[in-house]
């Protein structure tokens, strides 16, 4: 298939600004070449998009030329169809590399990069992410024993910060999608309702969206424990009924072409103690305050100081970040890894990028989470999706 034919999700034009971007990165880097692992950097810079990432994988970046996509061969025809590459830039490894205990991926890899001159390059890695190995590196090492290689973990990761008006129209839609998330569990909770049926009816909004588009998988699978388990921030569902007198969290989110709206509420069956309705109060004014902050100019820790001011004023400690980027994603994560709401960040916001405002609660035998995902303006954010910011109630 000509390159020219395939459907992109963004303009030739944009591909080709972050591809530029990113090799600005690396010149300041003084890299020659990139090795890119990282499925959302890959989507990114090539449009790649498959559940392939179970297997090794890459995008290679150097200072000039095209992107060079390189994975196994029963992958390539998902290259053909979602990138803009030509054929010649998609390569394949063959499946006898796949899971093998006698030779790697990344061995081949380095055949094909000592063939074309790399071997004594300034090669960057993604060192610390899902999908890069201890046995990838070390099998690179070997065979380009000259080759320079250096830990570029969130060099992409940093090109992706400012959202473009495309990538933010995904985003709104994928806000939709998770508004209608949130409605359907309003809709279908209640006492003696199994979790995983509860479970089956959200990713069932997720999924058929709104009418006007479809929803795609999260990155994250719905988090939602209930009373004492809610005191845990990453559990996922059991296929016990729903109880009176617990409250649950839901931490889910829209996607709309690989872009997230993560979005969480609690839904609580019967009277909630005063101890959650008071943790709700200081949330939901914490929540407020830190929005104030978050605006071109100030920094991420301005969101956050704001914030914690409002819960220490209610004495309650939290210990953790209450946000971070997201955007484009894969599993396991749909955070971006760069920056974080929190005291001691001091990356300088900037219009367009985007962050899912976290402030979760988690106490010994309760959870709290009420949370907006947000882009950043000149003024003021931008709130991606429109769910009331509340504690819900269902008596």
């Amino acid at each position: 298939m000509s390159p020219d034919a395939v459907e992109l999700n963004f303009s030739r034009s944009e591909y080709a600004d972050r591809l530029l971007k990113t090799r600005m990165a690396m010149q300041a880097a003084e890299l020659d070449c990139l090795i890119i692992t990282d499925p959302a950097n890959m989507a990114w810079l090539t449009g790649y998009d498959g559940w392939s990432f179970y297997v090794h994988q890459c995008v290679i970046i150097t200072l000039a030329g095209e992107p060079i996509w390189y994975g196994r061969g029963i992958d390539v025809n998902g290259a053909k169809r979602t990138t803009y590459l030509s054929d010649d830039n998609i390569i394949e490894y063959p499946d006898y590399y796949v899971q093998s205990e006698d030779r790697h991926p990344m061995d081949y890899l380095a055949q094909i990069l000592g063939s074309k001159g790399f071997g004594s390059f300034s090669i960057g890695v993604e060192m610390d992410n899902y999908y890069f190995t201890a046995a990838a590196f070390a099998s690179l090492v070997r065979n380009l024993p000259n080759a320079n290689f250096k830990d570029c973990n969130n060099l992409v990761h940093w090109q992706r910060s400012v959202k473009s008006e495309q990538e933010l129209s995904y985003m709104r839609k994928a806000g939709k999608i998770v508004e209608v998330m949130h409605q359907r569990i309003r809709e279908t909770i209640r006492p003696g309702l199994r979790k995983h049926e509860l479970v089956a009816a959200i990713y069932d909004a997720g999924l058929r969206g709104v009418p006007e588009y479809g929803g795609d998988y999260p990155a994250i699978v719905p988090l939602l424990p209930s009373g004492i388990d809610a005191s845990a921030s990453h559990l996922t569902w059991n296929d016990k009924p729903l109880k009176s007198g617990e409250g649950t969290f839901f931490e889910i989110a829209g996607v709309y072409r690989r872009y997230h709206c993560p979005l969480s509420r609690t839904v609580f069956l019967g009277k909630p103690g005063q101890d959650i309705l008071d943790s709700e109060k200081a949330v939901l004014e914490g929540l407020a305050a830190g929005l104030e902050k978050a605006k071109a100019g100030n920094l991420c820790e301005d969101i956050a100081i704001a914030f914690f001011a409002v819960l220490e004023k209610h004495g309650i400690i939290k210990d953790s970040r209450t946000g971070y980027s997201t955007g484009l994603a894969y599993p396991p994560d749909w955070g971006e890894h760069t920056m974080s709401l929190r005291k001691g960040d001091k990356t300088v916001l900037q219009k367009g990028m985007t962050f899912h405002f976290m402030p979760g609660l988690w106490s010994d035998d309760w959870g709290l989470e009420i949370t907006e995902t947000i882009a950043i303006g000149e003024n003021g954010p931008e709130l991606l999706s429109s769910v009331p910011r509340e504690l819900v109630v269902i008596s």
